[in-house]
């Protein structure tokens, strides 16, 4: 089983978090946050990932600690439990619908984090979480998991389904891109032999 945990303690937030990429997604999320539990459990639930999550941060301030900490606790785990990638998809993408809502999510497990981000909110807040944040949130994660990451709206009104949508549709498409795939027969899906740490160039993991 590929599964990695983190703990860390600090001014900001106190955060423990485990992953099972081969899980059923199965989870349990307690991050002072409402809506971003509900966000995390989503994850969890449709990319089959198993995940731990339990974070008590300085929301006395805001919540931009507890938001990025969750991203980077979870996206660091992720890619601690792939290892050196051998065999896995590599690559994921999904459309996901929520009523009128329609998002697009297109991931790399690169090596090469980067984030593109085309999601516009209407409204300042979704239940107690600031809408400005979610884009953060992938920004971490793309840079602790080291993945290129496309994430697009292509239409919707409701605020609530837009961003339910684009995590499912992240969630699917995780789940396609760190399944390992029998006819690679544990090869590391690069032309260079390795993704990631240790790679040279702009071009690496290609």
């Amino acid at each position: 089983m590929r599964t990695a945990s983190i703990a860390r303690k600090t001014h900001e937030t106190d955060i423990a978090v485990e992953v099972n990429l081969d899980g059923t997604g199965t989870y349990q999320v307690s991050t002072g946050i409402g809506f971003l539990d509900h966000m995390i459990e989503q994850f969890s639930r449709h990319s089959l990932i198993d995940v731990t999550c339990r974070i008590v941060g300085d929301l006395h301030v805001d919540q931009h600690h507890t938001v990025e900490d969750s991203a980077i606790a979870l996206g660091q785990c992720i890619a601690q439990a792939l290892g050196d990638k051998a065999g896995i998809g590599r690559y994921g993408e999904a459309h996901s619908a929520m009523d009128e809502a329609l998002a697009r999510v297109v991931l790399d497990i690169s090596g090469r984090p980067w984030l593109v981000w085309n999601v516009r909110f209407t409204q300042e807040r979704l239940g107690e979480m600031d809408t400005e944040l979610f884009e953060h949130w992938f920004q971490s994660m793309a840079q602790a998991a080291g993945i290129t990451l496309h994430i697009e709206q292509l239409y919707g009104s409701n605020n609530h389904h837009i961003i339910e949508g684009v995590y499912k549709g992240f969630a699917r498409a995780m789940r396609q891109a760190v399944e390992r795939d029998p006819r690679k027969g544990g090869a590391v899906p690069s032309t260079k032999g390795i993704l990631g740490a240790g790679s040279i160039g702009p071009e690496s993991g290609d």
